[in-house]
């Protein structure tokens, strides 16, 4: 397990690598380990999605856990940027119910990267886990110009 802290207008924001693949975010990361290729890479991808020039993460990841949280974090990685979906949209592409998605989107190890942030609640924003919020998530939102569903 190895870290690499990357500055952001988001924060400090930490990526673990594990065997290969990442792992988790964290704010408030630091270099930890070994700094791998991989890792490099991620810091690289984040550097150029804060700068608003990457669309969409290429980065091999890893998230412990259910089939059905494996499957609720493929569908958020999935989501385009720019673009939101609702827990109840998840829910129906997976024939469960919205409030599971919700809770497995609130587990998800990997925010920004797998981005839960564009899932919203049917009536307003719904949660996200990570540093600041709701705050974060809206700023994150902002950044990908989805900020137009907020108004």
């Amino acid at each position: 397990m190895a870290m690499i802290a990357v500055e952001t207008r988001f924060g400090r924001l930490g990526v673990e690598e594990s065997d290969g693949a990442i792992t988790r975010l964290v704010w408030n990361g630091r270099d930890e380990g070994e700094l791998t290729p991989l890792l490099h890479e991620a810091a690289a991808q984040l550097q150029a999605y804060d700068a608003g020039q990457l669309e969409r993460f290429d980065l091999p990841y890893h998230v412990e856990g259910s089939e059905f949280q494996r499957q609720v974090c493929d569908l958020m990685f999935a989501i385009p940027l720019g673009e939101t979906r609702t827990y109840g949209d998840i829910a129906k592409e997976l024939g469960q119910p919205a409030q599971p998605v919700g809770q497995a989107c609130g587990a998800n190890p990997i925010p920004v990267i797998l981005p839960c942030h564009r899932v919203l609640a049917a009536n307003g924003l719904g949660g996200f886990s990570g540093d600041g919020g709701i705050e974060t998530k809206v700023a994150l939102l902002r950044h990908e110009r989805a900020a137009g569903l907020l108004i």
